[in-house]
């Protein structure tokens, strides 16, 4: 067993040599045995050549433990945790790599109402127990029943926005051959006929043969922009790999950014919830802070990640929240993100305004200039904060997540990978000429 597939918010390895069913085995009946409550499993999986085996290989895990397992089949990981948290079950299991290449697959885990679990709320616990094969003795095999949740989860879905009202659009919705193709046929179904949305990629294929399916990578978005110029769309759709993140390109192609997205769905809201609380990470823009003001919120930051958003978001008993990086989580989805849910609450912001998503996406956007997320390979990941600390003191600083530094025009946030030797940073400013001053100064000093 591997140790390093552990990860700060999931279990992640290269087939064969790092993740395979005999590890699959002992981590699902690790996971069983650490689960706080008694009760069933619920376990899915993606569309990756290998992901049935390695479910099957989890699920036995999990029975050899005593605990029943409910499999739900291939679907999109906000289906595992909508199937957690409205069958009630002990916690859930879900096979993917999310947007990863190929070779790679991964487990994303969950406790009772779709409770996150990392590496610092149950994942470490799992690894040590799946690692040293230290499981509590178990007299029945448990049984497995099969349960189909994907006709409840689009009705879900839907129960966040009213369709019928939406006006005529024509839209692209490129699933990348992940989950999303498998969901977004029985979506179709509950539109509008005025409402015409143009597949792409929907066939299942964890080969990714047309393009990775990772919404963040503009250069797997290529295909999407050409359809929607050349077809004169509204606007168009992308989803990640297990279809839990979703990005919007306005009718121009020009993508919507993470902070933009949760700006505008922390609006709306607040709107239908008077001064809630929003959570935002680490590295949102400034925009979202000031939007959760000005529409009476109150905005909380936190760190970057699942697992550490879900258990704030009980913590605060948050309305929504939003990460740049295309997670979008919601109260009445147990806390949990969606990609589907983001997408078509989005959907109905642009509807109820009355715009093009272009101007819409433009009252947001065009208050600060920004960088897109750049690594830097470190080999002393401490030692380079520490000397960006001591850089910086001009500006006002937090260790919230890394190291952020805020000034008045401009920000800037260093923070390590949790499975790399890199440093993440995220810069913003006022304008071009203030981002590209800040961000080479930061560049030198990281560099050395």
């Amino acid at each position: 067993m591997n140790e390093a597939i552990f990860k700060a918010y999931d279990v992640r390895g290269k087939v064969g040599s790092e993740l395979n069913a005999e590890s699959c085995q002992r981590i699902g009946r690790a996971f069983a045995d650490w689960l706080p409550l008694d009760g069933p499993v619920a376990v899915g999986y993606d569309m990756r050549p290998d992901s049935k085996e390695l479910a099957e290989a989890v699920a036995e895990g999990l029975r050899l433990q005593g605990r029943e397992v409910w499999s739900i089949g291939q679907v999109a990981s906000d289906m595992l945790y909508f199937a957690v948290g409205s069958l009630e079950a002990a916690g859930g299991a879900m096979i993917t790599a999310s947007h990863n290449p190929g070779e790679y697959n991964g487990i994303k885990f969950c406790r009772e109402q779709a409770k996150g679990v990392g590496i610092e709320t149950g994942l470490a616990e799992i690894r040590d127990l799946a690692v040293n094969n230290d499981f509590a003795p178990s007299l029945e095999k448990a049984p497995m029943l099969e349960k189909n949740v994907m006709d409840a989860w689009v009705q879900h879905a839907l129960n966040f926005v009213n369709v019928a009202d939406w006006p005529a659009y024509k839209i692209a919705a490129d699933a990348g051959n992940g989950m999303a193709g498998a969901v977004l046929p029985y979506l179709v179904k509950h539109l509008p006929e005025h409402v015409q949305v143009t597949p792409m990629y929907w066939e299942l294929d964890g080969t990714f043969p047309n393009h990775l399916a990772n919404p963040l990578d503009r250069s797997t978005l290529v295909a999407l922009q050409a359809k929607i110029k050349d077809e004169g769309l509204d606007f168009g759709l992308a989803f990640d790999g297990d279809g839990d993140r979703a990005a919007l390109l306005d009718e121009n192609g020009q993508p919507m950014s993470g902070t933009v997205m949760t700006a505008i769905l922390a609006q709306y809201f607040l709107k239908k919830n008077p001064g809630a609380t929003v959570l935002y990470n680490a590295i949102c823009g400034r925009v979202v802070k000031e939007t959760i003001a000005d529409a009476g919120g109150n905005g909380v930051r936190t760190k970057v990640g699942h697992s550490f958003i879900k258990g704030d978001m009980r913590t605060h008993d948050a309305v929504f929240a939003g990460e740049h990086s295309g997670h979008y989580y919601f109260r009445d989805n147990y806390s949990a993100d969606s990609g589907l849910i983001a997408a078509l609450v989005a959907i109905q912001v642009l509807a109820e305004s009355g715009k093009k998503l272009s101007e819409l996406i433009a009252e947001f956007d065009d208050v600060y200039v920004s960088i897109e997320e750049t690594n830097f390979e470190v080999t002393d990941k401490e030692g380079t904060l520490a000397r960006l600390q001591a850089e910086f003191q001009d500006g006002t600083q937090d260790d919230l997540d890394g190291l952020t530094v805020n000034y008045a025009d401009s920000w800037f946030n260093v923070r390590p990978s949790n499975t790399e030797p890199l440093l993440r940073l995220n810069a913003e400013a006022k304008d071009k000429a203030m981002l590209d001053e800040l961000v080479a100064k930061v560049t030198a000093v990281i560099k050395g």
